[in-house]
């Protein structure tokens, strides 16, 4: 899922990662719609998950307000909107990961709270703020399709 609504483009020059004050981060906009988002996911059944999510204070506020379980930190998730060179090797790391964790977990959701960039990466389509995307995926973490589900 893309982070929920956080106002402006991009990070502000000089953004620290784990300086939330230097980032640009969720407005009340942003946290009402995450807040949502996870009441519109226990409608769907989904009460816990395990819970991964970019290093940015936005996306770690996002996964924390759904309220799904423990939100683990997880460097594929990270943009790399500042360094689009690095696209291939987190989506690379990514698909490990969830192939990783399908293995794993075979029966547990996994939640995963990520950038535009990191979305548009692994399954070619950008999606706006606090939309999520179900992906069904091969053994090897590999998107075999996929479903929108806009922010409800």
């Amino acid at each position: 899922m893309r982070h929920a609504d956080a106002p402006g483009y991009g990070d502000p020059q000089n953004y620290q990662i784990g300086q939330c004050s230097t980032q640009r981060n969720l407005g009340d906009l942003g946290r009402k719609q995450a807040k949502g988002i996870g009441d519109w996911l226990s409608k769907q059944g989904i009460d816990q998950a395990k819970v991964y999510s970019s290093a940015w204070c936005r996306c770690i506020d996002t996964a924390t307000l759904l309220n799904k379980g423990a939100v683990k930190k997880e460097a594929s998730l990270g943009s790399f909107f500042d360094d689009m060179s690095q696209a291939k090797k987190q989506t690379d790391d990514l698909t490990k990961l969830i192939a990783t964790e399908r293995k794993q977990y075979p029966n547990m959701p996994i939640i995963m709270v990520t950038h535009h960039v990191n979305i548009q990466s692994y399954i070619g389509m950008v999606v706006n703020s606090g939309d999520m995307v179900l992906v069904k995926v091969d053994p090897a973490g590999k998107p075999l399709s996929f479903k929108l589900y806009p922010s409800p």
